[in-house]
């Protein structure tokens, strides 16, 4: 073979670099996380630089922005204290707490304080700060945690710990998710015992509230270790796992625990449905303001009806304040886990989260009669986020999408009153605006930007002006890789008339002249889609487009009819037709008509490539449209959902039903396979379990199918550990059958680095 006809390592290196986690280190200033001090009043954030990180420190009420400490001083006297070498640029430690007269730490396994004042640093002896597997009460004094089955509470001021619970087994837990998305083989790997309990603290920190998990009588499945770490005999997993239409599902009731007194009230209501996700760590419940009772959402497994129910903290009796009732389901918000509606802070009143007029939307209700005061929002747009109610002032703040025409997914900052007038957008541009907000809700973070404007993040007042400006993001880096900003479009669906919107990555030194090939990057939802309006937006964002591009590809992204974030309609089109993928024909469509006015696409190279869902989808283009996707790439996919998730295929392909089920099943289709597939799995996958990936292999093979499989011993779903090797085989396999050429021999891609983030965002 010619060295013409291979590709060069250097264009590997190049894209690698833009691999998420490398990415991050070449846009400085892109990302701002506050951790707030107190109440929010003030806070810091780590900035990452060109040469390491530093700590800021923000106060809002004076329009400050400095540096939390001097960083050259306090290297220097850790470096005299421990005797381990400090660097300014790079400390070693990636959190602090302030104070007025010090900042303290964690480093080189001891916990130092070191005074602001005189920059002397000490170590302080019995420190037992509350740890990422605790959940600390508001006023600081006590910390709940899970114990094998049962849950813990301890002393922040002494360490004494002490038992909540001593009843809990194995398949009727307190305080912890159905097994099915516990992330179990992802947290042995870790060397983690547990994620933090699933409890939420009244505001006087006087309460916690928690759920029992009921797993009795849910069928199971098996995961087999080859390779387990000892080395020895293969090791066998079991887990409950609940099937749609299974009879019997993961159940959970509340109990509510009085830290002063000791009391356990258990809730007096029904048993909530939580086939895969808890109600706690989707934020559906809420302590009311004076800590005397809970609010929560409730549904039936056909989610026809969504109930906001008071559950009284003393006797644990449960009323039902509101609901609704709505087809094919009612939803508090169209993202799954989104929970758009805020009770009042004086208990009178809630602000309900409804699409019964079409679009999301807010509606006042009273809670002492369950009556309808008025609709508070209203127009062709959607509210996704209740930031700040006033309720002296008779006012709401909320991000909104759908006012762009630009890009209907951006956010836009909005205010109206609470009799749906006075509607007006905060601020005066068109951006995105990803917003955070402190639990004082003095002030909210404000980072604005497109897919192709780095981002500006600002502190802002209420009324939108900007109390002091935080980061401007410096993609000079960025760019020097030969990266270029997502080209965005906007063409019609299959259907003629929707309009759809998606982005298009550009290969490196783009010539018009020449014709590229095609990845189409599909995640079918429908509980999220795969577009981002921000300039960063993982991690709904694929993680690869920005690297294949620099491999040569023109990755093209679109959002078809289906997935979520715009009307109830454009949503529910894809109920019962989970077998659309994303509504590939959509994809089809919009390649089709891109192509007429940028004749460098390459239609008659198009590759599909994509992991879970997106594994599903890929499978899915490649039976489907056979003539159309020539090679894909299959990571992990659901391939049939009738052995998935229950809460995945009863929510999004509705109660089970054979003809349904079966057309959605990429096995049934799998005989009209053409193109070049690989398929990818890991053999630990607890969440997409293996079976799927091996049912498909078998069809392929009675349909005498070519294909290549790669089966990863001991990867989960994330393929923690492999990431590396996984992403390689998939550059490997696009380059070798769509751009045609022999990809760099022995090319090795650097491990992948966990996210110390990784943890807080399973819990």
């Amino acid at each position: 073979m010619s060295l013409a006809q291979q590709m060069d390592a250097a264009t590997y290196q190049r894209a690698e670099r833009l691999l998420v986690h490398n990415r991050s280190t070449l846009v400085a200033g892109g990302k701002v996380a506050p951790r707030w001090i107190g109440e929010g009043s003030r806070f810091w954030y780590r900035v990452e630089g060109p040469a390491g990180h530093r700590f800021v420190h923000v106060d809002p009420a004076v329009g400050t922005r400095e540096p939390a400490f001097d960083h050259e001083r306090l290297a220097k006297a850790l470096e005299e204290a421990s005797g381990s070498p400090a660097h300014a640029e790079a400390l070693p430690f990636g959190g602090i707490e302030v104070t007025a007269e010090a900042v303290e730490f964690d480093a080189f396994d001891t916990h130092w304080r070191c005074s602001l004042d005189t920059y002397a640093c000490e170590k302080v002896e019995g420190h037992q700060p509350p740890n990422m597997l605790e959940v600390p009460s508001p006023d600081g004094r006590w910390a709940v945690f899970r114990q094998g089955y049962d849950l813990w509470i301890r002393s922040l001021d002494t360490g004494e710990a002490k038992p909540l619970t001593s009843d809990g087994t194995a398949d009727h837990a307190y305080g912890t998710q159905p097994d099915s998305l516990t992330y179990g083989q992802l947290l042995r790997k870790l060397g983690a015992p547990t994620l933090p309990p699933l409890v939420v603290w009244s505001p006087d920190s006087r309460r916690v509230i928690t759920h029992r998990l009921d797993q009795r009588g849910v069928r199971q499945s098996h995961l087999v270790e080859s390779v387990p770490p000892d080395g020895g005999r293969p090791v066998v997993h079991a887990y409950h796992y609940a099937m749609p239409g299974d009879e019997v599902v993961p159940q959970g009731r509340f109990v509510v625990f009085d830290v002063e007194t000791g009391d356990v009230v258990p809730s007096q209501g029904e048993p909530l449905l939580m086939s895969m996700i808890s109600p706690i760590l989707f934020k559906r419940v809420w302590w009311a303001q004076d800590g005397s009772a809970v609010h929560y959402l409730d549904q039936p497994r056909d989610l026809k009806t969504l109930r906001l129910d008071r559950l009284d903290a003393v006797t644990g009796e449960v009323r039902t304040l509101m609901q609704e009732s709505g087809e094919p389901r009612v939803e508090p918000g169209q993202v799954m886990g989104q929970t758009i509606l805020r009770v009042l802070p004086s208990g009178r009143e809630v602000l309900w989260y409804s699409q019964r007029d079409g679009w999301g939307h807010l509606y006042l209700y009273d809670l002492r009669s369950g009556e309808l005061i008025g609709q508070v929002t209203a127009g062709e747009w959607a509210v996704q986020q209740i930031l700040r109610v006033d309720e002296d002032e008779r006012v709401v703040y909320f991000t909104a999408t759908g006012l762009v025409a630009e890009d209907p997914y951006r956010r836009q900052v909005c205010r109206v009153g609470l009799d749906g007038t006075g509607f007006a957008r905060l601020i005066d541009d068109d951006l995105d605006h990803a917003v955070t907000v402190p639990a004082n809700e003095e002030y909210y973070l404000d980072s604005a930007s497109t897919v192709g404007t780095p981002p500006v993040t600002s502190v802002r007042g209420w009324d939108g002006a900007v109390l002091v400006e935080l980061e401007r993001a410096d993609v000079t880096a960025l760019l020097a890789t030969g990266w270029t900003p997502r080209e965005q479009f906007t063409v019609k669906a299959a259907d003629g008339v929707t309009d759809i919107h998606g982005v298009l990555h550009l290969p490196h030194d783009f010539d018009p002249e020449r014709r590229y090939p095609v990845l189409d990057s599909p995640y079918p939802g429908p509980q999220k889609g795969r577009l981002e309006p921000s300039f960063d937006g993982e991690p709904r964002r694929d993680c690869e487009a920005d690297a294949l591009a620099a491999l040569g590809f023109v990755v093209f992204q679109v959002d078809g009819r289906g997935l979520p974030g715009r009307s109830k309609a454009f949503h529910d089109h894809a109920y019962g037709r989970y077998d659309t993928a994303g509504f590939l024909e959509d994809h089809l469509a919009a390649l089709r008509q891109l192509a007429a006015t940028r004749p460098w696409l390459d239609l008659d190279r198009v590759g599909v490539y994509g992991d879970s869902g997106g594994g599903y989808a890929t499978m899915r283009a490649m039976c489907a449209f056979p003539d159309f996707y020539k090679v894909g790439v299959s990571g992990c996919g659901n391939h049939d959902q009738r052995i998935y998730h229950l809460a995945w295929g009863e929510t999004y392909d509705g109660p089970l039903d054979e003809e349904t089920y079966i057309r959605s099943s990429n096995v049934e289709i799998a005989d009209r396979l053409q193109g070049k597939l690989l398929l990818i799995h890991g053999e630990m996958d607890d969440n997409v379990h293996p079976h799927q990936t091996l049912r498909l292999v078998d069809r392929l093979i009675a349909a005498n199918k070519d294909f290549d499989l790669l089966i990863v011993p001991g990867a989960e779903h994330l393929f923690f550990g492999y990431e590396a090797y996984v992403i390689r085989r998939r550059w490997d396999f696009l380059v070798r059958h769509l751009l045609g050429v022999e990809p760099p021999a022995g090319y090795r891609i650097a491990d992948v680095p966990l996210n110390p983030n990784v943890l807080a965002a399973l819990g």
